[in-house]
């Protein structure tokens, strides 16, 4: 009896020493993972109290000063990108169809003298589909089942690309909050500098009226359907 009592008092010591060492394993274990705070400010790009505008200060945004004819081309974001403004803008905005203070030094004729970029011929170019109105109904002189186009070449400068600053910004130089990584790869050896429109490689290529049509039958056929058609969408 004296033994099988020495036996248990043994048993019993080995298991809470057993889970005496469980629970110091697990606490060893759980300041492992505990991991510091993260405080509210340092979240996010503002790096200031959430809670409140006070103390937020965001960065200004500073516009380039120069004056027109006197400031530096800004090379393009990548390939026919609408060039940037370089110079002050002050007194040029906001454009209106009969006051446009651009074209006095983007006009092709004067351009190369003032030192400025030249308006491109896309925009003296009308896109536009002729049309007029029937009844209350606007009705277009094209055929689009036809595939006709209605491209035509003026001396003026087209309605449709009037508002230059639609396209066309100033470029802050405010510092920025991420650093820009992107890298233009440019279709031309002059991308970051010029345009690649041309006037004839993206006219000659549309298809009138003929054999070369990309009208299909499919499209003949649902020409009244509200959804149309689908087909192979090369048209």
């Amino acid at each position: 009896m004296k033994a099988m009592g020495k036996i248990t008092i043994g048993l019993v010591a080995a298991a809470l020493l057993s889970v005496s060492c469980m629970a110091e394993s697990g606490k060893s274990a759980q300041k492992e993972v505990v991991k510091p705070s993260i405080s509210e400010e340092s979240l996010g790009l503002r790096k200031t109290d959430i809670y409140t505008e006070s103390n937020t200060v965001a960065d200004k945004t500073a516009y380039g000063t120069a004056q027109a004819t006197t400031s530096t081309r800004i090379k393009r974001a990548f390939q026919d990108a609408p060039p940037m403004i370089p110079h002050d803008t002050v007194g040029m905005l906001p454009i209106k169809a009969g006051d446009n203070s651009c074209v006095g030094c983007h006009m092709p004729e004067v351009a190369p003298a003032m030192g400025a970029t030249p308006i491109p011929v896309s925009h003296f170019t009308d896109f536009r589909p002729r049309g007029k109105l029937v009844n209350g109904v606007f009705v277009e002189a094209v055929n689009n089942y036809k595939n006709e186009v209605s491209i035509t070449k003026h001396d003026t400068l087209q309605n449709a690309r009037f508002n230059c600053s639609a396209c066309h910004a100033p470029q802050s130089q405010g510092k920025l909050v991420v650093e820009n990584t992107f890298e233009p790869v440019f279709t031309s050896k002059d991308g970051a500098d010029k345009s690649t429109w041309d006037e004839k490689k993206y006219t000659n290529s549309l298809n009138t009226v003929g054999a070369a049509s990309f009208v299909t039958e499919d499209d003949l056929a649902n020409k009244n359907s509200k959804a149309g058609t689908l087909g192979d969408a090369a048209h």
